[in-house]
């Protein structure tokens, strides 16, 4: 059997509303050379059907349905059947320009590349942002520290050679749901050699269509799996690697258990005061720092009814006007 040169791997869960507009999009690529990948993770609705039915359209499809395990399960069981030379991730409710598999692969090509970074479209109802995904330097180095504010952690806006995931032994964490794809390309880099930047966009994120995206979310649940994500990052090392970017990530999720009130007083004090420190070695704002460090001495009580009490009074002037 004949490898593609790239394999596009789609997770789908609950997706049957917008699948379509996605895998037409795919279908309609100017660049004809590979193989999809549709992984329906035990969704619930017509979204498995409507996987068979683009299957029994074109041969390049192929459909994988498996109990539901998770986004991370479902990339990753697209990662073991994947044939490819390339690999690229596309989110279900998602869709790219027709260009978009020819353009990276050639330019993956032209610059001998392991991984091919470009800019990508943000849609928001009737509005449309777009964003530039330029690292300061193309070094591998660089570009990991960056993922974790400045350029996105997606895989969907990245073509990677798919050597790079088997000599890293790079493998979704199953049970991560959250910036799985972040932690993926950080420790894809520690193996990447070569990287390109392509400064066009392709590929469309909608925020909107989506009711069922954990990244729309913000809860309890997604804050343990942040925690989740920190914890493997500094098994990896990435708390002394990349310290600062590290510690941002840290104080934002600090941030997250204070306004989602995860803990007790006694239980934030505990959990945060033997770090605090790294709070004042991060690039949030001075609000924030405070709140955390606040609450961290065992201030978290009087801080919060203060925030809750500000944040009361400006929803109730905003109703007002």
């Amino acid at each position: 059997m004949e490898v593609p040169k790239i394999s596009v791997i789609v997770a789908v869960y609950k997706a049957e509303n917008y699948l379509r507009r996605c895998m037409d999009s795919l279908l309609a690529q100017t660049f004809k050379d590979f193989e999809i990948l549709l992984v329906d993770d035990g969704s619930p609705d017509q979204s498995g059907e409507i996987c068979d039915e683009y299957a029994a359209k074109d041969s390049r499809v192929r459909v994988f349905h498996k109990a539901n395990g998770g986004v991370s399960s479902a990339r990753q069981c697209g990662m073991d059947n994947a044939r490819g030379e390339y690999t690229i991730h596309v989110d279900p409710d998602d869709w790219g320009e027709a260009t978009m598999l020819e353009d990276l692969y050639c330019k993956a090509k032209e610059e001998d590349a392991d991984m091919v970074i470009c800019d990508y479209y943000v849609e928001e109802g009737d509005k449309v942002e777009y964003i530039k995904q330029k690292p300061s330097a193309l070094d591998r180095e660089t570009v990991q520290r960056e993922l974790f504010q400045k350029l996105h952690g997606s895989l969907w806006n990245k073509l990677i050679k798919r050597i790079c995931y088997k000599e890293g032994d790079v493998r979704f964490p199953i049970g991560l749901n959250v910036s799985e794809d972040l932690y993926v390309c950080l420790f894809l880099l520690e193996t990447i050699q070569n990287i390109a930047y392509l400064p066009k966009a392709y590929y469309h994120y909608d925020r909107f269509a989506n009711v069922n995206s954990l990244t729309k979310e913000c809860g309890v649940k997604e804050y343990w799996q942040h925690v989740k994500l920190l914890t493997l990052f500094k098994e990896k090392g990435f708390n002394h690697k990349c310290r600062r970017e590290y510690n941002t990530y840290w104080a934002m999720v600090a941030y997250e258990a204070f306004y989602l009130n995860v803990y007790s007083a006694v239980q934030y004090r505990r959990t945060f005061l033997k770090d605090v420190i790294y709070i004042l070695h991060c690039d949030t704002s001075l609000r924030i720092r405070l709140i955390i460090f606040l609450s961290s001495i065992g201030l978290k009580n009087m801080i919060f009814s203060l925030y809750t009490y500000l944040k009361t009074k400006e929803e109730r002037i905003s109703i007002i006007k």
